[in-house]
């Protein structure tokens, strides 16, 4: 029973097992915490990215092994983070939750340094989660920069 519940969670209600684009799927999931987290303040949304990484890790690092696999790409929940880092102190609205889903998968994908360092040398749960948050943080950091080069464009 705890390996199931586990797994639900780490592979986004299962959606991870999508044969098509699952972290782009489990990243949706990230968009829609960030959804019902939008209007509820900085503390708010600091405690849930908290709040959701730390499950993050531990049941990247259990699904992982109930799986037998390193970093199984049916693990989803890193994708939640990652967006929701992506999104952090961004204002809510449709055109800034595109931009940083499209920033977060593009830098997720792409692995820049350091994410890439972090992907190929740190294990287990945290190692699966962290490559996605610094992914999250790439992201943010060009969403900020592109919505504040459109509101100077003004």
């Amino acid at each position: 029973m705890k390996d199931k519940l586990i797994t639900f969670i780490a592979t986004g209600a299962y959606i991870g097992f999508s044969p098509r684009a699952p972290g782009t799927l489990g990243t949706l999931w990230g968009v829609a915490v960030v959804w019902l987290l939008s209007g509820h303040g900085i503390f708010w949304n600091a405690a849930a990215i908290i709040a959701v990484t730390l499950v993050a890790v531990y049941t990247a690092h259990e699904a992982a092994r109930i799986i037998g696999a390193k970093d199984p790409g049916c693990i989803v929940i890193d994708e939640v983070c990652g967006y929701m880092v992506a999104s952090f102190m961004v204002p809510w609205g449709l055109q800034a939750a595109i931009l940083a889903f499209i920033l977060f998968r593009f830098f997720d994908i792409l692995k820049p340094w350091p994410v890439s360092v972090i992907d190929r040398e740190v294990g287990g749960g945290f190692g699966i989660v962290l490559d996605d948050v610094a992914a999250g943080v790439y992201a943010n950091i060009g969403t900020q920069i592109i919505l504040m080069a459109a509101v100077w464009a003004l």
